[in-house]
């Protein structure tokens, strides 16, 4: 039971506060993570095997400490369970993802591209300066279904699963991915840790978010959207979480995108039109019912396990 009040406290925090609005600890860790990344990257001579080496102690120097710290305080008599509380409620991203994607989809309503673009590009890695309504819509519904697992899904399992120290552990794997984790000259091999990690604990949450949003949408064609496409996908847990999100809202994802100053191919996930301004809505109402179901689930174990009398034994 104390594990299902935690989740849902967090939850309800995240919900009713949103991001902090200053001195959040993920940009306090982005900015000494860039100040790492300077000076165990070393001299251009380096070879790959030296700088993945390299990149992997950077990854440990900056998560090791961290989930120990996480430890100490979740095992604090009496603020313990207010740590991670606090620690489950930072890691939480759900009110910010909403945000963002409902604040692209008042710039389109208004028809202000401009606003949309510059919107958009808080959410997405891609280039943002030439996309037209369309492609910022179908760009925001990527994001909010892959964070979706990212910045939810995932840091809710790893919190059920190992508590506070693994769901800090995820948080800032997925931070240093998402910095470090590009296949660029400058980071194929110093992201590579952070890349292979944070790949293996996604796999799992990955699959139960693409579940999670095949039960409560189109069905069918989610499962085989996510069957027959997901594989396709340059991530195999970015692939099965929007393949079986773009299938559950029936609307078509993915193709060609710029990055880093030029379009890229990409396969086509989903089935059916592309997306509009609802879709965006809709991407938001599947992440969050999969949230109650997530929730919902964990307090019908709980209840099995208090009602079992096996609770505290």
């Amino acid at each position: 039971m104390k594990l299902a009040l935690l989740c849902l406290s967090a939850v309800l925090l995240d919900r009713w506060l949103g991001e902090p609005p200053r001195w959040h600890p993920l940009v306090g860790f982005g900015r000494l993570a860039g100040y790492t990344e300077q000076r165990l990257y070393g001299p251009p001579p380096l070879g790959p095997r030296a700088r993945r080496w390299r990149g992997l102690a950077a990854l440990l120097v900056l998560t090791a400490p961290a989930a120990a710290v996480a430890w100490l305080l979740a095992g604090l008599p009496y603020l313990g369970v207010a740590a991670e509380c606090g620690l489950l409620y930072l890691a939480l991203g759900a009110a910010s993802l909403r945000e963002h994607a409902e604040a692209v989809a008042a710039a389109l309503r208004q028809g202000d591209l401009a606003l949309a673009r510059r919107r958009v590009s808080y959410i997405v890695s891609r280039d943002t300066a030439e996309l037209d309504a369309g492609q910022i819509g179908a760009a925001t519904v990527e994001s909010v279904l892959e964070n979706g697992c990212d910045a939810v899904f995932g840091a809710l399992f790893w919190f059920i699963v190992v508590g506070a120290p693994g769901v800090v552990t995820y948080r800032l794997v997925n931070t240093l991915d998402a910095m470090w984790g590009y296949r660029t000259g400058h980071y194929r091999d110093f992201g590579w840790a952070a890349a292979r990690l944070d790949d293996g604990l996604n796999w799992l949450p990955a699959r139960l978010t693409a579940l999670s949003y095949t039960l409560l949408g189109r069905s069918r064609t989610a499962w085989r959207c996510w069957r027959t496409q997901a594989a396709a996908w340059k991530s195999p847990n970015a692939g099965a979480v929007m393949a079986a999100g773009a299938g559950a809202l029936e609307v078509t994802l993915g193709g060609a995108a710029p990055y880093h100053g030029q379009w890229q191919s990409r396969p086509a996930l989903g089935l059916g039109p592309p997306p509009d301004v609802t879709t965006i809505e809709r991407a938001l109402a599947l992440v969050q019912h999969a949230l109650w179901l997530w929730l919902g689930l964990l307090w019908l174990w709980a209840g099995r396990l208090w009602w079992g009398g096996t609770l505290f034994a």
